[in-house]
């Protein structure tokens, strides 16, 4: 448990640490896993939201995100919730609602899924990275 804190800590860094608003980040090194006769790759999404959304909101965000992956074939290994103090005020913010998705994808479906994150109103920072530990 220690280990995954320190993992979405670090990640959660990263993410407050871009200096662009809504900059994301595609971070790609590792290895192969075939599944399904298709080539899959393990990553980790982490995005958050400001405090004050709805539950319905938050619930259509992480819909289309399901959907996304799941329109490439793609498998949502893991999912977490949670709540943070930002290190710094990010558009007006200062607390953060995050989601830290662990899944398998074909890398052109995460481009895809990367887009849409992007031009979705309700994040206001994520990140996608490949996870080679988990292949």
């Amino acid at each position: 448990i220690g280990k995954i804190v320190l993992v979405v800590s670090a990640l959660f860094a990263r993410i407050v640490g871009l200096i662009l608003p809504r900059q994301s980040c595609l971070l790609s090194t590792g290895a192969v896993k075939t599944k399904g006769g298709e080539l899959m790759k393990a990553y980790e999404l982490l995005f958050f939201v400001a405090p004050s959304i709805d539950e319905e909101t938050r619930a259509a965000v992480m819909k289309r995100i399901d959907t996304t992956i799941a329109e490439g074939k793609g498998t949502v290994d893991n999912v977490e919730l949670g709540k943070r103090k930002l290190a710094y005020e990010i558009n007006g913010l200062t607390d953060g609602d995050y989601t830290l998705i662990d899944f398998h994808a074909d890398p052109a479906d995460v481009a895809e899924l990367d887009r849409v994150l992007r031009i979705t109103d309700a994040v206001e920072r994520h990140m996608i990275v490949k996870r080679t530990d988990r292949d």
